[in-house]
């Protein structure tokens, strides 16, 4: 395997934040990890002692031939992209980039996903291993470069979405793909349910489809994969090019439609595949259907209970994008039944006992 050092900021303080990490053990101090701090929207307001990862970044090693990179958490996505390109090769799950701060470590510890992840896979699908700081400050090493089954815990794979609440990402290993041949976007002059009904029928035939999504009239489609198979497809559906930078814009809330009104908030729907419309008091203009319609991005006044009941009758849930300091939820994420708050409570006692990792970050109480 041949390794690179190809990050001009190569730089790896793992042993100064390890110490940080013991000593705050030691003296019950909570820690509030951030890098690029460019995601600080998603989840609860951490009160703690600032742990910056910015400066451990660095791609460690870059296997093309075996389609695996390992880099440091504090690494830029802008940085990590720009060496997969160089080899014609991607981050599958399409990780959000808010900033040019935004880092690896972040995307995996939110564990958010672009438009590809209903066709490609979720962060969590393609992270092979990890280099974790425990609570008691080790440093130790959880999966490999391979894809392989675990027994007991698979560590790596709980990071991804814990939001650093049950320790320090310090690695990651990922298993990245080869960047499509061909690529078009286009665009189709539709209603709602027509184009649910249309991406039902379209998800059923063996189309090189990686992102679908519909606004105020119009559905998004994005064809990749092999000329030949791009080009009939394309014929086929036919529509209107759209811009290449129309996915990005979407992944990043770059897009016009992420402009809040004036004590509005920002909502993510999720929801089972061929949804209906739901019962909400939302107009269409304010609701943006991605991943095929089973993502919905929501800007509305309504309050977290009755989308959240809207979301659950139809085994769903709703989580909020926007700080309750900026009149979003209290409470982020739909709260746990009393199984699952056990099994959450249990697994962050034996992971961080004494709570010092992103304390509330997720939930109030842990």
């Amino acid at each position: 395997m041949t390794e690179l050092a190809i990050n001009a900021t190569d730089q790896d303080i793992a042993a100064d934040l390890c110490e940080q990490v013991r000593s705050a053990y030691a003296e019950r101090t909570p820690l509030r990890i951030v890098a690029g701090d460019t995601r600080a929207f998603y989840g609860r307001p951490v009160e703690g002692k600032a742990l910056n990862i910015a400066a451990h970044s660095g791609i460690v090693s870059y296997d093309p031939v075996e389609l695996v990179v390992t880099a440091r958490a504090g690494t830029r996505l802008s940085a990590l992209n720009a060496a997969l390109a160089e080899h014609h090769q991607m981050l599958a799950f399409e990780p959000p980039i808010f900033s040019d701060a935004s880092t690896i470590g972040g995307a995996v510890a939110t564990g958010l996903s672009g438009p590809r992840r209903p066709w490609a896979g979720a962060a969590r699908d393609f992270v092979l291993g990890t280099r974790i700081i425990t609570q008691e400050g080790k440093l130790l090493r959880f999966g490999g470069e391979v894809m392989k089954n675990v027994a007991g815990y698979d560590l790596s794979r709980l990071m991804v979405g814990a939001q650093g609440t049950l320790g320090v990402l310090a690695d990651i290993s990922f298993k990245v793909l080869p960047t499509p041949t061909a690529s078009h976007s286009l665009r189709l002059a539709m209603g709602l349910e027509d184009a649910l009904s249309e991406l039902s029928k379209l998800g059923r035939q063996p189309l090189p489809i990686t992102a679908a999504a519909w606004h105020a009239g119009e559905l998004f489609i994005r064809l990749e994969g092999g000329a030949s198979s791009v080009n009939a497809t394309k014929e086929r559906l036919g529509g209107e090019a759209l811009p290449a930078d129309f996915w990005q814009q979407l992944r990043d809330h770059q897009h016009g439609f992420f402009t809040l009104g004036e004590g509005q908030a920002l909502w993510r729907l999720s929801l089972p595949p061929h949804t209906p419309p739901l019962a909400l008091d939302i107009a269409e203009d304010d609701i943006f259907y991605d991943w095929g319609g089973s993502q919905r991005w929501v800007k509305t006044h309504l309050d977290a209970d009755s989308l959240r009941l809207a979301c659950q009758a139809a085994g769903g849930h709703a989580t909020c994008y926007t700080p309750h300091t900026k009149g979003g939820a209290e409470s982020p994420f739909t709260p746990l039944n009393s199984v699952v708050e056990k099994y959450h409570r249990n697994l962050k006692t034996e992971l961080d006992a004494h709570g010092i990792f992103n304390p509330g970050r997720l939930y109030a109480a842990f």
